[in-house]
């Protein structure tokens, strides 16, 4: 399976924090934000400072990117954009814990999206 296409631009990681729904998981953040159209899914990757040095910080990207990879049918979930936040524990974190923490982040991410939607259908 191939990498999905990519968020790049900080405006674009901006609108997803803003706009998105948020899912903090032991070994990542995730952040969901759903688009006007069918596109494919686009995926961000960050990492802080406060995670570690260069070295530290790019493993705990390779992993997440590798995690992403492997772990979500991109065809699945056309329309969205999704950034992928590093966290301390990220790169210690076994491969298999972490995938499995990025699909219930994903999970509860579009349920948060879901629950926001079915509030205003309901009229008090």
């Amino acid at each position: 399976m191939s990498q999905p296409p990519r968020l790049k631009r900080r405006a674009e990681f901006l609108a997803v924090a803003g706009k998105g729904a948020k899912a903090p998981m032991p070994g990542l953040v995730l952040q969901l934000m759903p688009r006007a159209d069918e596109a494919p899914l686009r995926v961000g990757f960050t990492v802080t400072k406060k995670v570690g040095n260069a070295v530290v910080r790019n493993r705990t990207k390779r992993r997440l990117r590798e995690a992403v990879r492997l772990g979500l049918d991109p065809q699945a979930h056309r329309g969205f954009d999704m950034v992928v936040i590093g966290r301390d524990k990220t790169a210690d974190r076994p491969f298999v814990e972490l995938i499995e923490d990025l699909r219930r982040a994903l999970a509860r991410a579009e349920r948060n999206l879901a629950a926001p939607a079915a509030a205003q259908g309901r009229a008090p």
